[in-house]
């Protein structure tokens, strides 16, 4: 799909992977809306980037503000043909710890913002474009989730995560399957260690046994290099319905 001219609506777009992801699409010549709970932060984003981005409130958990948020972008852009999913949230902690069990509310947060938000999303926009008349080669849409390589190899206390994650890579092909006959691509990125906000909040010796476990290039990924292969991903038709994991060769270790 050729992005020029397209809308995309990106989810967490106002930091980290999704930031990046909004520039490139930007760059590409795309009608940006950032989909974000931090609204000051998503603003500021907006401002800076110009007229062909707008900032959205949003919780991806929430129906109504999705639905109302979409009809605010089709208002001022157009139908979003592409939507990166990058909103998440990574909370640790063990199944049973010192204190007990893991928090249930803790458990189902990190599942209903990870898996039950992005497939809200993605739900909700599908069915809009579902009514649209498809480009000469039949490709209606792009639609891509982020996962992490956690939903292969999750750590000690990543249990919460690692469910989350694993069933974003778990629904892709079932999705596409779905799709097909809207001419909708679904796709996966399953990043490893990047450098994002939350990596920022790491203790440094933590993160250098991170850095450590990565094969080639053995440094922490860049939201670029994410953004890079989102948007190779819109633009080769024929991928579809796969999860891609972007790691440098890394496999996690227990803790």
């Amino acid at each position: 799909m050729e992005i020029d001219g397209k809308v995309a609506v990106v989810t967490g777009g106002a930091s980290g992977l999704g930031l990046a992801t909004v520039k490139q699409l930007m760059d590409k010549g795309a009608k940006v809306a950032i989909w974000d709970r931090d609204i000051e932060r998503a603003n500021g984003v907006s401002e800076e980037l110009g007229k062909s981005c707008a900032a959205y409130s949003v919780d991806v958990v929430d129906e109504a503000i999705v639905k109302q948020s979409l009809d605010s972008v089709i208002t001022e852009f157009g139908i979003p043909r592409i939507l990166v999913n990058c909103a998440g949230v990574g909370m640790a902690g063990r199944t049973v710890g010192r204190r007990g069990p893991l928090s249930l509310d803790l458990f189902k947060q990190v599942v209903n913002i990870n898996l039950i938000g992005s497939f809200n999303t993605l739900r909700l926009l599908a069915d809009v474009i579902s009514n649209e008349e498809s480009n000469k080669n039949g490709d209606n849409g792009v639609i891509i989730n982020t996962a992490s390589v956690a939903a292969f190899d999750g750590q000690i206390g990543q249990a919460a995560y690692s469910a989350s994650k694993g069933g974003i890579v778990g629904m892709t092909l079932p999705i596409a399957r779905d799709l097909k006959g809207f001419g909708i691509r679904v796709m996966t990125i399953a990043p490893g260690v990047f450098n994002t906000p939350l990596m920022s909040l790491m203790p440094d010796v933590q993160k250098k046994a991170l850095v450590d476990t990565v094969q080639f290039p053995s440094r922490l990924g860049n939201p670029e290099e994410f953004a890079q292969l989102a948007v190779h991903i819109v633009e080769n038709s024929y991928l579809n319905g796969e999860t891609i994991r972007l790691d440098g060769a890394v496999r996690m270790v227990p803790k």
